[in-house]
């Protein structure tokens, strides 16, 4: 089909989108309320309170006090840089433009993931008789937590 010299291919492509119409202060507020923006702090707390329940649970089941500790720093690895990065990708200067905030939210995510890289090498140097599979384990029931923020955001 042949629309104005231009094919059509059959899905809508020919037509305008509606004009665009700012939000009144009042509808603004209303969207603001139905859906909120989640917190990274939020998700940062969860992480610490995720960890220190495995931390717990890892002492009350083994009690040995090298699988405690790595656990901990399992639970660190994820929550120190996780904070690091909502610090940085929340801060005054970050919020001064869309492209401001974008190539934060980026930085802020190469810092992070700089400083989880480093913090797993020096785990042999600092957690004595290190164990991997706990240090890990924990880690990655910290890092779920991701999932379970989207789904405290909603739709």
């Amino acid at each position: 089909m042949m629309v104005r010299g231009v094919a059509s291919t059959g899905f809508g492509d020919e037509a305008e989108d509606p004009p665009i119409k700012p939000l009144t202060r009042e509808e603004a507020q209303a969207l603001r309320i139905k859906s909120p923006q989640l917190s990274p702090w939020r998700v940062v707390a969860a992480q610490v309170v995720v960890g220190g329940l495995v931390v717990l649970a890892v002492w009350l089941v083994f009690g040995r006090p090298e699988l405690v500790q790595s656990a901990f720093y399992g639970a660190l690895v994820a929550v120190l840089p996780g904070a690091l990065m909502a610090r940085g990708a929340t801060s005054r200067l970050s919020s001064l433009s869309l492209g401001t905030s974008a190539v934060s939210v980026l930085l802020w995510g190469v810092v992070k993931i700089g400083v989880s890289i480093g913090m797993l090498m020096l785990a042999p140097k600092l957690v004595q008789l290190l164990s991997w599979p706990f240090l890990l384990a924990t880690l990655v029931l910290c890092m779920q937590v991701y999932w379970v923020a989207l789904l405290w955001r909603g739709r």
